[in-house]
């Protein structure tokens, strides 16, 4: 076991001398210094452990030594030592980071004690740092945050299954986070150093789709002015991720699968064959099997792409993380905004707890983002939360889809001040189809 080291401090040798000889009887390492200068040359050679400072010293005080150490962030306990008409001075230090003060004149025992009692908090705080760090390890992988034991296991399938080159096809519901899966599994891979190209399925018209996928050649259209890469060609080397892939036309299913198996594609008007090296992620919300029944989605494609597979839980099923996202959406929104909300309420996060997610991972975050924003206080209280129910609620009379969806996005506007790009951003959709939303159901704003 290494030596706690220990720098002395005073400009009286008498002290220097004295605290040094009890100190390295006790076995420690000892360093003295006349002054602060001489101790901060010091400190720039070695690091020490404890500091034994005079507050009052020629040329640099006590006090301005405390504050140069604490400066440089290092992990240093510093004692003050003092006398006795001067102990407003020693706890003013001690309001300003020192751990201790020592009276003048010394006791050995007393400071043998005060140093074992230092160097055990030191320990503790060392212990605390690394069971700390594991925590975090445990609960962080990559991009995703997780200690329940379903997240864990995604965890580790994740490990096991990147560093193959195989199509792996990732399912759960909306807002549980498969693009972050298939993110990690691109950096967990051998081809982390290529591009990671995603593509929204469910988002691209399926006019459009061809050629985003393929790309195409110049004049191959009325619109194609130039030629353009697509999808497949731009994620050469890396991984291609197909977010939402149940939502393709069977059309492109066909083309997609003569893609997989055969490794080479066209562009849109063109006659040059390009090869295909990358490898596949794709996710969906849908029932594959049940589209497969409903002829919605072509069994051989599903195969191609099922060779390995597994499934996000929802939030409901790991509402273990809860505190741990809202504390990870927390701090990035309040540092986004600049407000200073580091807690949320008991209150607040026993109404999380209680909520089923429907939206899982993505409405806690539209839901903490917002809290954030309309928040007035130190902490998240629960009527900042859009998932506790006011007074003013609006209560849906008309029970079909069309009127929940009208009622619902009228209660979120309603609570957010027509805030459109905030409420886009609650409800999971783009400005412009909550604007459609709006007209189609024809809302207005109070003001």
């Amino acid at each position: 076991m290494s030596k706690t080291r220990i720098m002395v401090v005073d400009d009286e040798l008498i002290i220097r001398e004295s605290l040094a000889g009890w100190l390295e009887r006790d076995g420690h390492y000892v360093e003295t210094a006349a002054s602060g200068e001489q101790a901060l040359e010091k400190l720039a050679d070695a690091p020490y452990d404890i500091m034994l400072v005079d507050i009052k010293m020629e040329g640099m005080s006590g006090l301005d030594l405390l504050k140069r150490v604490n400066d440089r962030d290092l992990d240093t306990a510093m004692v003050m030592i003092t006398a006795y008409g001067s102990i407003s001075t020693a706890i003013e230090a001690m309001k300003r980071g020192a751990v201790e003060y020592l009276l003048k004149p010394f006791d050995p025992e007393e400071i043998g004690v005060l140093i074992e009692k230092i160097i055990a908090q030191q320990a503790q705080a060392k212990e605390n740092l690394y069971l700390r760090e594991q925590v975090k390890e445990r609960t962080r992988f990559e991009s995703m945050i997780g200690q329940s034991p379903a997240m864990q296991a995604v965890f580790d399938l994740i490990k096991d299954v990147a560093a193959a080159d195989t199509t792996i096809l990732i399912t759960g519901e909306t807002g549980t986070g498969k693009g972050l899966a298939a993110k990690a599994i691109h950096t967990c891979s051998g081809r982390c150093q290529g591009p990671f190209v995603a593509v929204n399925c469910g988002a691209i018209p399926e006019h459009l789709m061809e050629s985003e996928l393929f790309g195409h050649q110049k004049g191959a259209f009325t619109d194609a002015r130039e030629t353009k890469k697509g999808r497949l060609e731009l994620a050469n080397g890396g991984t291609l991720f197909l977010d939402e892939i149940g939502e393709i036309s069977m059309r492109m299913q066909i083309d997609l699968l003569r893609v997989l198996e055969d490794g080479v594609f066209y562009r849109v008007g063109g006659t040059q064959p390009l090869e295909a090296d990358f490898r596949v992620v794709a996710a969906t919300n849908r029932d594959l099997k049940k589209a497969i029944d409903d002829g919605a989605f072509r069994e051989d494609l599903f195969y191609r792409l099922n060779v390995i597979s597994f499934a996000m839980p929802s939030l409901r099923q790991r509402k273990e993380d809860i505190p741990l996202l809202c504390d990870h959406f927390l701090l990035r929104f309040a540092q986004e905004t600049n407000k200073p909300i580091r807690k949320i309420a008991r209150e607040a996060m026993d109404e999380m707890m209680l909520h089923d997610w429907p939206g899982n991972i993505r409405e806690l975050e539209n839901a903490i983002e917002r809290a954030v924003v309309v928040g007035k206080g130190a902490q998240v209280m629960p009527g900042d939360l859009p998932i506790v129910c006011t007074q003013e609620c609006v209560l849906p009379s008309d029970h079909t889809l069309k009127g929940i969806e009208k009622n619902h996005i009228l209660q979120v506007l309603t609570e957010n001040a027509w805030n459109i790009s905030l409420c886009a951003k609650i409800l999971g959709i783009d400005r412009s189809t909550l604007y459609s939303k709006i007209k189609r159901y024809e809302l207005q704003s109070p003001s």
